[in-house]
């Protein structure tokens, strides 16, 4: 897997995945960013919510659940000093469908919490507390 970041300025940077897709990056005005994207730390978040988004979909889809719809709202606490790495990461699904089995939802986000999202485990490896909770809709 590859990638490129390209200086597009100021504190701005752009980032091109090798499929030829592409993300703006951009730094706080206080540090000299114009708020022209996401910070590269809500960026992480983003990539471990659709991580763990995805793994939750695909597993209820493949249990034969009518999941309508899938919401991951994401908390996280960083450290005060520098580097400010997270602390805390907390992932929470609202899921909606129809009759949706708590069991079956509750299997598909511990799957992916402890099996196949390589973002969110990467990160409770790597000393970040990681926490998931669930909730069904009709």
């Amino acid at each position: 897997m590859k990638t490129k970041i390209t200086w597009g300025g100021d504190a701005k940077f752009i980032a091109e995945s090798e499929t030829g897709h592409t993300v703006v990056m951009d730094g706080p005005p206080d540090h000299g960013g114009k708020n022209q994207g996401a910070r590269p730390m809500e960026m992480m978040l983003i990539g471990m919510g659709g991580c763990s988004s995805f793994d939750v979909v695909h597993i209820l889809k493949k249990s034969r659940q009518d999941v309508t719809d899938c919401v991951a709202e994401i908390e996280a606490e960083r450290a005060d000093a520098v580097p400010s790495v997270f602390t805390k990461i907390h992932l929470h699904f609202i899921v909606t469908g129809n009759n949706l089995k708590e069991s079956m939802v509750s299997n598909a986000v511990k799957l992916s919490a402890e099996k196949y999202c390589s973002a969110s485990i990467m990160l409770s490896k790597g000393g970040v507390e990681v926490t998931h909770s669930h909730e069904i809709r009709t």
